[in-house]
């Protein structure tokens, strides 16, 4: 495959790679322009340097927001409205000269776990990326499932009692959000320090990181019976945490005991990329479209 051009488009930053020889190179990043005319311009000059430096022949782009790959507009919201509602692909794609995929991020990094990442070995996943709330991505046969409304994937919109989402519970954000709201005499601590505090013995902290493992385990436990994947992947900062993985995994076991008819125990992993992943999932997902393009021409 030739170099192809990769964008990563965040609400502070944007990134950029060349994908070559199977490794991202030439990477950089700018801040993320405050309007469209500023986001057109910048990208253009990134992506005319790769093709005077590498020769790329397309470029991809992780984005955020609901990404209609039939229509190449990006719906739904983000951070940056001025890049949704309207046909943004054909645009870039008169700007850079080139073809484009676009796929969005969560997506991406999904995509990047699947072929080079924790899920190298398996044909389907879901993908659980736990930050400020949680989003996903779900993998069956190698491609993504965008769902009917383009909501494939996203996870905290589902309940996980009567009246809390797994993004309001299940992240360490809201660990930190129920410690502090039950500690007001004290200075806001970070879902870290909450953490923290927890290792170091703290009661109340302690309980607040519970709520959170047996949320997304009882979150992993109904997606392993909806989708039935071969593998689920953790991801987000928090995945750096090394006690993750087996404290969902111990979460999951009182579940199935709960649920005696529950055979299928989920196999729960933690993701291998982390800055990168949305830009290899670019690239991945660029190979991926063109080669289907070329198979039907």
């Amino acid at each position: 495959m030739q170099p192809i051009g990769l964008i990563d488009i965040g609400g502070t930053t944007i990134k950029f790679a060349v994908w070559q020889d199977g490794q991202l190179v030439s990477r950089t990043r700018i801040a993320t322009p405050k309007d469209l005319n500023s986001f057109y311009e910048q990208l253009t000059i990134q992506i005319n340097q790769m093709k005077q430096d590498y020769k790329i022949v397309g470029v991809g782009i992780s984005s955020p927001g609901a990404v209609n790959k039939r229509t190449g507009i990006i719906e739904g919201a983000s951070a940056l409205p001025y890049i949704h509602n309207f046909k943004i692909q054909s645009v870039l794609e008169k700007y850079f000269d080139l073809p484009i995929s676009m796929e969005n991020d969560a997506n991406c990094a999904a995509l990047a776990e699947l072929a080079g990442g924790a899920g190298r070995n398996v044909n389907s996943l879901c993908f659980l990326i736990i930050g400020t709330g949680v989003g996903g991505a779900v993998i069956m046969n190698h491609q993504i499932w965008h769902g009917a409304h383009l909501f494939g994937g996203e996870f905290g919109f589902t309940l996980v009692d009567d009246r809390s989402t797994l993004s309001n519970l299940g992240t360490s954000v809201a660990v930190a959000n129920r410690y502090n709201a039950n500690h007001p005499e004290q200075a806001p601590l970070t879902g870290k320090q909450v953490f923290d505090l927890a290792d170091q013995g703290c009661v109340s902290a302690q309980a607040e990181v519970q709520v959170m493992y047996h949320t997304l385990a009882k979150a992993i436990y109904n997606l392993q019976y909806s989708f039935d994947p071969e593998m689920i992947v953790l991801g987000g900062a928090v995945s750096n945490n090394p006690q993750l993985v087996s404290a969902v995994n111990q979460e999951i076991e009182k579940i199935r005991k709960v649920v005696e008819i529950a055979s299928i125990k989920p196999t729960v992993v933690a993701c291998h990329f982390t800055d990168e992943a949305n830009l290899r999932g670019a690239a991945f997902d660029f190979i991926q479209e063109h080669q289907e393009a070329k198979q039907n021409d």
